[in-house]
């Protein structure tokens, strides 16, 4: 690079002790003398590595194009984002392209490619501080924190990682105990579902789950990550002795005058123990049918379901797509009075006013099916079972709503048609099936357009070709898609709802059922009885400007 020609090797050679003296690169003593003007270090360097300079003071970046990366990993690897190429990657100025470390941290950062183009740090740091603000102020608190501990180098309140399990002698001013206390608090001002705590190889990596997206936050000191762990552990009510097994606890806290339950769980890893809890806001639950993101049709014929006084009724889908949050909506809809409701659950995640719930244990053997026979001779009207996951529990269920009792439920299958496939799997007998199932329902959940940011949108045909929409469907909707503001931190999405596959068991379904056909013939026959998918009911809310299609894409497969 020194051999460009637009630096003289003598102007080099001059430099060269001065910066081996220093510590430093050559082209930084020059330009620290002022021998140099930063410019024709940039043209250097764009010059050798074969990329575009850019000078960021001439740039009017658009909210869109700083919302690509977050402040905290624009800082974190030195970079400014100044725009996106045509197959996707983010073009970011960055004063040293021969820092490949950097570059693919970045690339795995933002889970996107990385085009370079070369700019001056000095240019970077103006640039950072205009775009994302001053590097001493973030709105999580987190930062500024960690900052103060690893600047003053304090001690860590008698916390380290052979911490005696003794939760008297711990000063609750201690910094360590603030830290962790200031990620959940963090955590729930940002709508964050999980908090997952890492340990790299070199990191100790801090990630919020929001909307159902992993979003990485400033890493923890890597020094801390031992105490901290600890601290958790600790708060929870784990074995801080125990290293070499997963563990489960609970912590109870309250933020900002609302009592939040954390489900924390930890497990062993290569550099360490991983802790990820999960956050259950009580407030947060009060969700009516509409919410959960019911079309009014849906929405009718679903309440027609649970105000049956028999039968049973599966939610399906996998972990994290809302299936409990669903069922609990259920019971608040039909909770009143004259009605006695019991849940047996693991574990029981939120406290519902009115209705009895039970958690199982299984280390002394008060298992689902053992809670499931003991609740039936307390005489309910309805029962709210966790999940189906073993032959016995499934008879019981299913018995118990053949015998006048309102059964919900979830099973782990991705579509509705095949929930009935899976209980048969399991061996309950067809005709039990049959004769007890009344809907199986199928869910996901897709991220809603931010309503502060979200404006009108023009379906491309990349977007259009994946959810079949017919040029029907085009003239009448009202697409919407969010530009990104401080609203929904430049994402353009904030909160999230449900698309369902509501499959009703008719008459025909029954005799099929009773055949023992393939998923496939079911969910066929399920279609021609208007079923609507997934993906169709997601191009319903697309068309109504409620989501994207990139969301409904995202969380369908596609059905041809």
């Amino acid at each position: 690079m020194l051999e460009t020609g637009l630096l003289s090797p003598e102007l080099v050679d001059g430099g060269r002790a001065e910066a081996e003296a220093n510590g430093e690169g050559v082209l930084d003593t020059l330009v620290r003398k002022g021998s140099v003007e930063p410019s024709v270090v940039t043209m250097a360097k764009a010059t050798y590595f074969g990329v575009e300079s850019v000078n960021l003071g001439d740039l009017r970046l658009r909210d869109e194009v700083i919302a690509l990366i977050p402040r905290h990993v624009a800082r974190k690897f030195n970079v400014m984002p100044v725009g996106q190429s045509d197959s996707g990657a983010v073009i970011v100025a960055l004063s040293d392209p021969s820092d490949i470390d950097s570059v693919d941290g970045l690339r795995h950062a933002i889970g996107k490619d990385v085009e370079m183009r070369v700019t001056s740090s000095t240019d970077i740091e103006s640039s950072l501080n205009r775009f994302y603000g001053n590097a001493t102020r973030d709105d999580s608190g987190i930062a500024k924190m960690i900052q103060d501990i690893t600047e003053g180098e304090v001690e860590v309140g008698g916390l380290s990682g052979d911490v005696a399990d003794d939760t008297e002698a711990i000063d609750a001013d201690a910094p360590i105990i603030k830290l962790v206390n200031q990620v959940i608090v963090d955590a729930f001002k940002k709508r964050a579902s999980d908090i997952h705590l890492e340990p790299l190889g070199k990191r100790f990596r801090l990630r919020f789950r929001i909307d159902g997206v992993c979003v990485e936050q400033p890493d923890l000191p890597k020094r801390l990550q031992a105490p901290i762990v600890a601290r958790l552990k600790i708060q929870s009510g784990m074995s801080i002795a125990e290293k070499r097994i997963p563990q489960d606890g609970r912590i109870n806290t309250n933020v900002g005058g609302k009592t939040i339950d954390l489900r924390v769980n930890s497990i062993p890893t290569q550099h360490g123990e991983s802790i990820c809890m999960r956050i259950l806001d009580k407030s947060g639950l009060r969700l009516g049918l509409a919410e959960l993101g019911f079309f009014a049709d849906d929405q009718g014929t679903f309440e027609r379901l649970i105000g049956l006084p028999d039968g049973i009724l599966l939610v399906t889908g996998p972990t994290g797509s809302g299936k409990t949050t669903t069922l609990y909506s259920c019971l608040n809809y039909i909770n009143r009075p004259d009605r006695k409701i019991i849940t047996v659950e693991d574990p029981v995640e939120y406290m519902l006013a009115g209705i009895n719930q039970v958690q199982v244990n299984e280390h002394i053997g008060f298992t689902f099916a053992n809670a499931l026979r003991s609740m039936l001779r307390q005489s309910p009207n309805v029962i709210m079972l966790g999940e189906i996951r073993d032959l016995e529990t499934a008879s019981i269920a299913i018995n118990a709503s053949l015998t006048g009792h309102l059964v919900f439920s979830t099973l782990h299958t991705n579509d509705a048609p095949s929930a009935v496939t899976r209980l048969i799997d399991i061996g309950v007998k067809p005709f039990l099936v049959a004769s007890s199932a009344r809907c199986f329902m199928a869910q996901r959940l897709v991220r809603k357009i931010c309503k502060n940011c979200g404006a009108p949108h023009t379906l491309t045909e990349k977007e259009i070709q994946p959810l079949n929409i017919t040029p029907e469907q085009l003239q009448q909707a009202t697409a919407r898609k969010g530009k990104g503001c401080s609203e929904c931190n430049k994402t353009g999405h904030r909160g999230r709802f449900g698309i369902f596959e509501i499959f009703l068991v008719q008459d025909e379904v029954r005799r099929l059922i009773f055949e023992k056909v393939p998923a496939n013939i079911l969910r066929r026959k399920a279609l021609e009885l208007g079923m609507r998918t997934l993906r169709e009911d997601g191009t319903r809310k697309v068309l109504s400007g409620l989501t994207t299609a990139e969301e409904v894409v995202r969380a369908t497969v596609s059905e041809h």
